[in-house]
């Protein structure tokens, strides 16, 4: 019986998120096959897979059991979006997975919040500090931010996001994707920009951001039957937040972003991960390359950082060569798990460090 309700559990909740079999395959690493029997309660599932169907579905685990599903589905959603102010994209490098990880590690007070690196901004809108400066060298993403400090544009921004969700379809998917590659796209607004990007960043293959040497955008579609690019408790919270704060954002180099940063202020670095040796790691972000010389000059600005009494964290992945970079600082390494790669086996735990100088 247990059996059969986790399986009806899970196939409510596929559905309702709009959601294949096939598609979850892709997400979870697990067969459509044996995704299938988890439906039918012919398939006693393990703990690690249920640990993946819930990381899929973006839902806590308890929540596959809470087998009172509709009602409590309808409430969970509205609940969530109400007091946690979460990601209005999915980013590859998301550190929505190990916040509170994170969070330990984190000094109890400081002055001005930086974060130069920020892409969907998961730990900013878990921390909420009054005042920050927050920056990503793409351009796109920042004029999304952007959007939500300016009342036109934000509304402006949700109607854009509204007309494409109900013009989603994979023809109109790539339609719009395409136009970055035509002059039209100069003439665009930044809120139809803005919109544009997440449109095609809810409505992609996983989610992933991936762009190719001329800078298009170039992730094929999702195959999704239905796109929610707009999610009205969370854009509003957001928008509350920039409303009510001090909020600088720029787009811009990480050494120029920190510039301006005093003792006691707070950076934390998030930069594009130095690659393992034993696997490929996306850090196709931008068009904007970052490796060994970029991994090192960050480390020397680290390092200058803290020098001016300033409070540093960085993440990065636990190798050889981040050890031997910051090898004068506090070296923390936390497990963590890797959920955006078009190769299913090439998502799992990987081995991560958050380095501090306090």
């Amino acid at each position: 019986m247990l059996q059969e309700n986790f399986g009806n559990q899970i196939k409510t909740i596929r559905n309702k998120q709009g959601v294949t079999q096939m598609r979850m395959s892709e997400l979870t690493g697990i067969t459509r096959e044996q995704i299938s029997k988890i439906e039918h309660g012919q398939n006693n599932p393990t703990l690690d897979t249920i640990y993946k169907i819930g990381v899929a579905f973006e839902m806590p685990l308890k929540e596959l059991f809470d087998f009172d599903t509709e009602m409590k589905l309808e409430k969970y959603e509205i609940e969530k979006n109400k007091y946690e102010t979460k990601p209005f994209v999915k980013w590859a490098g998301g550190k929505t997975q190990i916040l509170r990880k994170i969070k330990n590690f984190m000094p109890e007070k400081f002055n001005t919040y930086y974060e130069p690196f920020l892409g969907g901004g998961a730990v900013l809108f878990n921390l909420k500090p009054k005042k920050v400066v927050i920056a990503d060298t793409n351009k796109e993403l920042m004029k999304a931010y952007n959007c939500f400090k300016d009342d036109m544009s934000y509304n402006r921004l949700i109607e854009k996001l509204i007309e494409y969700e109900e013009s989603h379809t994979d023809e109109f998917y790539y339609e719009l994707r395409a136009i970055d590659r035509t002059d039209a796209y100069k003439k665009l607004k930044d809120y139809e920009i803005a919109a544009r990007m997440i449109y095609l960043n809810k409505a992609c293959f996983n989610g992933l951001y991936r762009v190719n040497s001329k800078g298009y955008f170039n992730v094929p579609s999702g195959k999704k039957k239905n796109v929610r690019a707009y999610h009205k408790e969370n854009f509003d919270s957001i928008y509350e937040y920039f409303k009510n704060n001090d909020i600088t954002i720029l787009s811009d180099d990480f050494e120029k972003v920190v510039k301006s940063a005093k003792a006691d202020d707070f950076v934390y670095f998030d930069p594009p991960y130095d690659v393992l040796d034993e696997k490929k790691t996306f850090t196709a972000y931008s068009k904007l390359s970052f490796g060994k010389e970029e991994q090192i000059r960050l480390s020397n600005v680290y390092k200058k950082l803290s020098d001016n009494g300033v409070y540093v964290m960085l993440s990065n992945h636990n190798t050889q060569f981040i050890n031997e970079l910051y090898k004068d600082f506090n070296i923390n390494i936390i497990k963590a798990k890797r959920m955006i790669n078009s190769n299913a086996a090439g998502r799992g735990p990987v081995e991560e460090v958050i380095i501090t100088n306090y």
